[in-house]
């Protein structure tokens, strides 16, 4: 067996942008130039085969990533481990969970588009995560392309010290290799898939810029860097390793962000992306890693990747395979290895782990052990989603992954009753794989409920369920996931008493219900402002228990209530009729009675909406914007594109994109993803609750 390779020799990296940015593309070329497989195919082929990376059926008929997918390969003497993640931000879920595990990322924009709506999504991923990356602005070779403007949006648009360490020789058609300003050479990409790296003297025409571009990267990083700043400040001349290093050590401080430049599809600049992460993203042991230790009350403990302390990993995704369940584990420490016996952090199980394999997008390469640093697949290991595994010397968790709440429900059923067994199976299957995916069930309308991200997200749920389980199903309308809230304080001094045989029920309670601030709107607050024991102490939670089932349901149209503090400061109690239950029932009605006082209004969701087309079609696409309710943000206007970016009530986008399609000649194309809760017009506010009021009237009868 091959020795381990040294940490320093391994790269975690993941593959983010916005949707078409190109990211499979690119992770199609690395596999290629790393020799992982030995021919191109596109990710919308025409040859039938569609990209490796996008191994779904579902994936390669849209040519769209669903899934993140993982992968291994070897640039020289480094061992990188690539996770390519979806753009769409129904499956934001899949991007932030890959995120949540690497150690560096690229992060692809297009030259032409720039920092679009998705890249500003990733971005803020990435830096709740403090993920060190690469800009790599892709598309050069497209009509427009501008690889000086995608960089000064990054700083405008993203905050980033963004520093260009890359010339691009030619622009648009004409564009045919780049110029390394660092090292002074230029490179071209011969051969028919580009595979052959030519390095050349810099063309005369460059010259001067390049020597310009140098010293800009010098003192661009001379501002970020201490080392080099001292260089810098002494007029000393700067050797190409000095630079480097300089440059590695910000941008893994997350100080800088180096960019860089190729086009994926015609095969130019992907070598030097490879060196690029070879070169200026950490490897697993320079990243700071921590959990928390459950024998001593959460306290933090630093994680190193040393495969002599006790073993720590993270379950960051599963996937139901041919041999059963596929669990994608990072390693953080310690080491595993076949037949071992792991303990689940989350629920306190020991399991013996049957193999161990390295992932190829769908492709399995078995593998014996696996060490901190690694990211491996392990089969027969039964978990959730971000459970944590020791090897029981001690007890960790990682902290968990951010979730987002579900925008929008679909009430589902299969076709035939036939199929009711595969259908269950399937919802069971896709909560576990997916967080962002929700099953309940309506007890009113004895009806399954699907919740999700977006129309797309559960499309490819509904479509998953015939596919891969033979599963017709029958969808409803889509439900959107409206709220209520109070605009106002309202009072509340309730009295419950009930008398029957034996002892009897009494309860008061007193107090307010006001309204969260702004920024607090999806929460709940209890607060206790009993004194002198109006209402004793063992039955205070029993008032919050009361108010937290009181929310479940507006009484307005029926959806769950936010953003509202509920307040007791008074109430009595009878020492042989007062019980829990009575406190619990009397606390309802309280904010029953609180909540009609409080002037309540229906929130619903917002969703911040950027849709490109060509400048010929931007007064349709801002009309059709308006008809539905939408306020323009802005718009822009490059390379004879519109950008408008607007906020649109969800219930207003359903149907969106035929209508998008049928405006622009088929040439629209926008993307989604929720902003805010925000009020509901009155009108529509008064339809909505008589219709809620005729459908309980409805049940009634």
């Amino acid at each position: 067996m091959a020795p381990p390779i040294s940490l320093e020799k391994v790269r975690n990296i993941g593959i983010s942008a916005h949707i078409d940015s190109g990211k499979t593309t690119l992770t199609e070329r690395i596999l290629f130039y790393t020799g992982k497989i030995h021919a191109i195919h596109e990710v919308h082929g025409k040859d039938g085969v569609g990209a490796k990376m996008d191994s779904m059926e579902l994936e390669r008929e849209k040519g769209i990533t669903i899934q993140s997918a993982a992968t291994y390969c070897e640039w020289g003497d480094y061992n990188i481990n690539i996770i390519d993640t979806p753009g769409h931000v129904d499956f934001t879920i899949e991007v932030e969970r890959a995120l949540r595990v690497l150690d560096g990322a690229i992060l692809v924009l297009c030259s032409v588009s720039g920092v679009q709506s998705q890249s500003i999504t990733v971005d803020r991923q990435m830096k709740r995560y403090k993920v060190p990356r690469i800009a790599f602005v892709n598309k050069m070779d497209r009509a427009g392309a501008n690889y000086k403007r995608v960089a000064l949006q990054l700083k405008e648009k993203l905050g980033h010290h963004a520093v260009m360490i890359q010339i691009p020789i030619g622009n648009e058609d004409r564009f045919q290799g780049i110029v390394d300003p660092i090292t002074g050479k230029a490179f071209y990409f011969d051969g028919e898939s580009g595979e052959v790296v030519r390095e050349a003297p810099i063309p005369a025409d460059l010259i001067d810029e390049a020597k310009q571009l140098r010293h800009d990267i010098i003192e661009q990083v001379a501002n970020v860097d201490d080392h080099l700043a001292e260089l810098f400040i002494a007029d000393k001349p700067v050797s190409n390793e000095e630079l480097k290093a300089a440059i590695r050590r910000a941008t893994i401080a997350l100080k800088m962000t180096p960019v860089m430049c190729g086009s994926a599809y015609k095969n130019k600049g992907v070598q030097l992306l490879l060196d690029g992460v070879t070169s200026y993203l950490p490897n697993p042991a320079e990243v700071h890693n921590e959990a928390h230790d459950q024998k001593k009350d959460e306290e933090k403990v630093e994680l190193t990747s040393d495969t002599t302390k006790p073993f720590v990993g993270l379950a960051f995704k599963l996937e139901d395979g041919r041999y059963g369940q596929l669990t994608y584990m990072r390693l953080y420490q310690g080491h595993i290895a076949k037949g071992d016996v792991i303990y689940n952090c989350s629920n306190g199980k020991k399991v013996k782990i049957p193999r161990i394999v390295r992932m190829h997008s769908n492709e399995m390469h078995d593998v014996t052990e696996g060490n901190a640093g690694d990211i491996v697949a392990l089969f027969g290991v039964e978990c959730a989603s971000g459970d944590t595994f020791t090897d029981g010397a001690v007890q960790y968790t990682m902290t968990s992954m951010h979730v987002p709440d579900a925008v929008i429900s679909l009430a589902v059923a299969p076709k035939e009753r036939a199929g009711q067994a595969n259908f269950s199976k399937a919802l069971n299957r896709f909560t576990k794989e997916d967080p962002t995916f929700r099953v309940h069930r309506d007890e009113e309308s004895a009806q399954t409920i699907i919740s999700g991200m977006g129309e797309l997200h559960l499309d490819i749920y509904i479509e998953r369920m015939k596919r891969e389980y033979q599963c017709e199903v029958i969808a409803g309308k889509p439900q959107v996931a409206y709220r209520e809230t109070i605009t106002t304080r309202g009072e509340f001094a309730y009295t419950h008493k009930k008398q029957t045989g034996g002892s009897g029920q009494f309860a008061r309670v007193c107090g307010f219900l006001e309204p969260l601030p702004a920024d607090a709107v999806m929460h709940y607050e209890f607060v206790d402002e009993v004194t002198g024991g109006s209402i004793p102490r063992e039955y205070i939670p029993a008032c919050d228990k009361g108010f937290q089932e009181a929310i479940k349901k507006g009484s307005l149209i029926g959806f769950p209530v936010v953003g509202v503090r509920a307040v007791i400061n008074d109430g009595a109690f009878h020492a042989v009729d007062s019980s829990e239950m009575a406190f619990k029932t009397a606390a309802i009605m309280a904010f029953r009675e609180g909540y009609a006082a409080a002037k309540a209004t229906i929130l619903e969701p917002v969703m911040k909406v950027e849709v490109q087309a060509p400048e010929d079609f931007q007064g349709s696409v801002v009309g059709q914007l308006n008809q539905r309710r939408g306020t323009i943000l802005e718009t822009s206007n490059a390379e004879h594109y519109v950008t408008a970016v607007a906020e649109v009530p969800l219930n207003n986008m359903f149907g969106y994109s035929t209508d998008l399609r049928s405006a622009t000649q088929g040439k629209g194309e926008f993307t989604m993803e929720f902003a805010r809760y925000s009020p509901v017009p009155k009108a529509e506010q008064e339809e909505m609750m008589k219709a809620y009021r005729e459908k309980l009237a409805a049940e009634k009868r």
